[in-house]
């Protein structure tokens, strides 16, 4: 048994919601099942759930018949702990030599008999939150391919599933893009990726740079966002990834009902235009020639009348692509990139 680092998780997966019926708290078995369906052959849930992610019920021993790889944890409860009636089937998984994968707070390893069963099988316990051990400094220099990073006017606005639905846009209009995941949902999404704030800090640029390494000229790497450079607690975090990606194109996040910053009820929320010019500003210490390509909006909170009347001011007012996400796609925004940056092909 040996954790992996960096993070690369072998599919098919079996997906764990065990005994949790709320959405909000399986938002990963959800997000998993609605953007890599293909790679999830079923779920476990326990008898009388009434939760469904929409795949095959599975057992853990129907799920070694089939081929499954990995158990992937895909609830996050309040507080972020391993309930122990979970461990039976978690040790079970283990046993028959399927990896399990988690990215709650509890460590795989602190839960009793599971290290030893995965050691027994050779199977792999692997904690998302934990970040390669081998992460170097940022160097700064040039690395060949296009990059686009999703930035935000405050936290858990949209960054991810933006850069989900733009990947899919852009691979849609014909051009090579790859999603980057940043944060926990997104790399078991993608099945690889650095967990970008559990990194020690003077190694986030560097985490970024490896996330995105040197690519064909033509390639687009969609980058996570992590944060916001508005935010007291997690701007380090948004510094250090946009330093990192030298992305060529940023995309603004933003919630149109959103007043302040997120458990800062003291820091009002930037408008977009400045959310713009800061992050160009701080991007151009990595890449000079970096632009924004476009704002994604949640406008969920708005009346289904008011959605597109807001998108079409903001864009008039900004004279940017502006969509949300959910609703829209982000094909205009792909676009608006192929028209920037690929025309000359």
């Amino acid at each position: 048994m040996s954790i992996v680092n960096p993070i690369s998780l072998s599919a098919p997966y079996l997906v764990f919601i065990g005994d949790i019926e709320s959405p909000t708290y399986a938002k990963t078995g959800l997000g998993l099942v609605q953007w890599r369906k293909e790679l999830v052959a079923g779920q476990l849930r326990f008898p009388g759930n009434r939760l469904d992610l929409g795949v095959p019920d599975l057992s853990v021993e129907k799920a070694f018949e089939e081929g499954v790889r990995s158990l992937i944890i895909g609830v996050a409860p309040v507080g972020g702990t391993i309930g122990q009636h979970w461990e039976v089937e978690l040790i079970k998984a283990a046993s028959l030599g399927m990896d399990i994968v988690s990215g709650l707070h509890s460590r795989l390893e602190s839960i009793p008999g599971l290290a030893e069963a995965a050691a027994l099988s050779g199977a792999t316990l692997i904690d998302i939150r934990i970040p390669s051990a081998s992460i170097p400094i940022a160097n700064g220099k040039k690395r060949t391919g296009y990059r686009v990073l999703m930035v935000g006017t405050d936290c858990a606005v949209g960054k991810k599933y933006t850069a989900l639905a733009l990947t899919e846009s852009l691979q849609k209009a014909s051009i090579n893009a790859t999603f980057r995941a940043t944060g926990q949902t997104g790399i078991m999404i993608a099945g690889t990726g650095i967990p970008i704030d559990a990194v020690v800090a003077d190694f986030v640029a560097g985490a970024a740079e490896m996330i995105s390494v040197n690519n064909d000229a033509e390639h687009w790497d969609v980058i996570e966002g992590q944060g916001s450079l508005f935010h007291p607690a997690y701007a380090g975090v948004s510094l250090g990834l946009l330093h990192g990606s030298q992305p060529d194109a940023i995309v603004v996040c933003h919630d149109a009902t959103r007043q302040h910053i997120d458990s800062c009820p003291e820091f009002p929320i930037p408008s977009i235009r400045n959310c713009i010019d800061f992050n160009l500003q701080c991007a151009r210490l990595t890449n000079p020639a970096v632009k924004c390509i476009g704002i994604s909006v949640n406008t969920s909170g708005l009346a289904p009348e008011e959605h597109k009347n807001y998108l079409q001011a903001l864009e008039k007012d900004i004279g940017l692509p502006c969509v949300d996400s959910v609703i829209d796609g982000c094909d205009a925004i792909a676009k608006n990139i192929v028209q920037m940056f690929c025309s000359h092909d």
